[in-house]
C-alpha cells in the first residue's frame, strides 16, 4: 500500500506539471497565431493582450468592429483553454485512479516473493528447520534473500542436529563415571571392616559425587528445556502441580530440615505442554520457596485462571537482585562460589522451560520476605474450544 502509494503521489506530480506545461505551451501558441492574423489584417490591427509581439507602430484601434472581433477572438480562446484544462483534469484523475490500482496490482506480485519469506520465517521452529524457501525466479534482490536465508537455516540444522547429539553423549559420559563412584563409596559404607575413617571420607566423598550429579543433572535439563518441545497434549496443570509436591515430599530432604507449611489452593487449569519438563519446572519453584525459607516459614502455592503463583516466607530480596536469579548459577547477593545449598540453577529451569512452552514467568520480592513467582502459561486449544462449547451451547 505504502507503494502504491508513493506511486500514485509521483505519478500526479508528475501529472500536474506536463498538464500545467502543456496548457502554457497551447496559450502562447494560440496567442502567436491570433496575433499573427491580427497583424495581416491591417492597419488597424493589434495584438492580443498579453501578446510578446509587439503592435506596429502604424496599427491604431479606430475601428470598433474590428475590435469587437478580436474581443471574440480572445473569449473564444480562453473558452478552449478552459475546455481544455478541463478535459485534462478528468483525464488525469481517470488515469491515475487506473494507475493507483495498476500499481497496487505489480506491487503485491513483486512483493509476493517476500511475503512467501516472511511466511516461513515464521512457520519455522527448532523442529521444522529441514524447510526451506526454494524460491524460483529471476536472480535478483528477492532471489539472493531467499538464497541466503536458506544457506543460513542450512547452519542453523547443522548447530541444532550437533546440539541433539552432544546433550545425548554427555548425558552418558557424564552420568556413568558418576553412578560408578556412587556404587563403589556404598558398597565401601557397608564393608563390616572399614574403619570409622575411612567411612566418613567415603560419606564425604557420597555427598560430593550426589550434589555433582545433581549439578549434571540440572545441566543437561536446561539444556534439554531451552530446545523446542517435541511432545505436548492437554493437561491440568493443577494435577502436574500435585505431582509434583508429591514428589517433592518424598525426595526433599530440606524441607525436613527446616520445617515449612504449605498452603494449597489449586483449581482446575487445562494447558498445553509436555508434563515432565512442567512437573520439573513445578518442583524446583516449590523446591526453592522451601530451601530459601525460614524456620516455621509459609509457602502459598494457587492455581487458577491467572495461572501458578508460589508465594514465601523468607529474607528480605532486593528487586534489583530478583531478576538475575533466573540467570545460570545466580544467587542471592551475587553469591556464585557458595553451592551447599545449591547450584544456582533452579529458577533457570524454570525460565527455560516456561519460554519453550510459550508463558512468562515473573517474579517479585514480598515486602515481608521472600518472592511471589507467577507462572503464566498458554490455555489449551481444546480447553479453549470446550468452554466456547459451554457457553453457547443449550443448558
Amino acid at each position: 500500500m505504502r507503494l502504491t502509494l508513493l506511486y500514485g503521489g509521483l505519478f500526479f506530480l508528475a501529472g500536474s506539471l506536463l498538464l500545467w506545461s502543456t496548457y502554457l505551451l497551447t496559450a502562447r501558441a494560440l496567442d502567436q497565431q491570433f496575433s499573427l492574423k491580427i497583424i495581416d489584417r491591417g492597419p488597424a490591427a493589434r495584438p492580443l493582450p498579453g501578446s510578446t509581439e509587439p503592435p506596429p507602430a502604424e496599427a491604431v484601434p479606430n475601428d470598433v468592429v474590428f475590435q469587437r472581433v478580436v474581443q471574440d477572438v480572445q473569449q473564444r480562446a480562453g473558452s478552449v483553454l478552459d475546455e481544455l484544462l478541463r478535459s485534462s483534469l478528468v483525464i488525469m484523475i481517470l488515469i491515475g485512479v487506473v494507475a493507483l490500482v495498476l500499481g497496487y496490482l505489480v506491487a503485491d506480485r513483486a512483493l509476493r516473493p517476500l511475503d512467501r519469506v516472511t511466511e516461513t520465517a515464521q512457520r519455522l521452529s527448532e523442529s521444522t528447520l529441514h524447510e526451506r524457501i526454494a524460491l524460483r525466479g529471476p536472480h535478483d534482490e528477492v532471489k539472493r534473500l531467499a538464497d541466503t536465508f536458506d544457506a543460513m537455516l542450512d547452519r542453523l540444522h547443522r548447530v541444532f542436529d550437533g546440539q541433539r547429539r552432544f546433550i545425548a553423549n554427555a548425558s552418558h559420559e557424564l552420568r556413568t563415571p558418576l553412578a560408578i563412584n556412587r556404587t563403589v563409596l556404598e558398597v565401601s559404607l557397608e564393608e563390616p571392616g572399614a574403619s570409622p575413617d575411612l567411612k566418613a571420607l567415603a560419606r564425604a566423598l557420597l555427598a560430593t559425587n550426589a550434589r555433582y550429579e545433581r549439578l549434571i543433572e540440572g545441566l543437561l535439563l536446561l539444556a534439554q528445556s531451552e530446545q523446542e518441545l517435541t511432545a505436548r497434549k492437554s493437561l491440568g496443570l493443577d494435577q502436574v502441580v500435585r505431582a509434583a509436591l508429591d514428589q517433592l515430599d518424598l525426595h526433599a530432604p530440606a524441607s525436613r530440615k527446616r520445617p515449612v507449611t504449605i498452603h494449597r489452593d489449586l483449581s482446575p487449569v487445562t494447558v498445553e505442554g509436555d508434563p515432565l519438563f512442567l512437573e520439573r519446572a513445578v518442583f524446583n519453584l516449590v523446591e526453592n520457596a522451601i530451601k530459601y525459607n525460614v524456620r516455621d516459614g509459609q509457602v502459598w502455592i494457587s492455581c487458577g485462571e491467572d495461572g501458578l503463583v508460589v508465594e514465601n516466607t523468607g529474607a528480605q530480596v532486593p528487586p534489583y537482585e530478583v531478576e538475575e536469579l533466573f540467570e545460570p548459577f545466580r544467587r542471592l547477593q551475587g553469591d556464585r562460589v557458595r553451592s551447599a545449598r545449591g547450584s544456582g540453577l533452579g529458577l533457570s529451569i524454570v525460565r527455560a522451560i516456561v519460554d519453550a512452552h510459550g508463558g512468562t514467568v515473573t517474579a517479585v520480592p514480598r515486602p515481608e520476605g521472600g518472592l511471589r513467582v507467577v507462572v503464566s502459561l498458554p490455555s489449551s486449544p481444546a480447553a479453549t474450544a470446550g468452554e466456547e462449547g459451554d457457553t453457547h451451547g443449550v443448558p
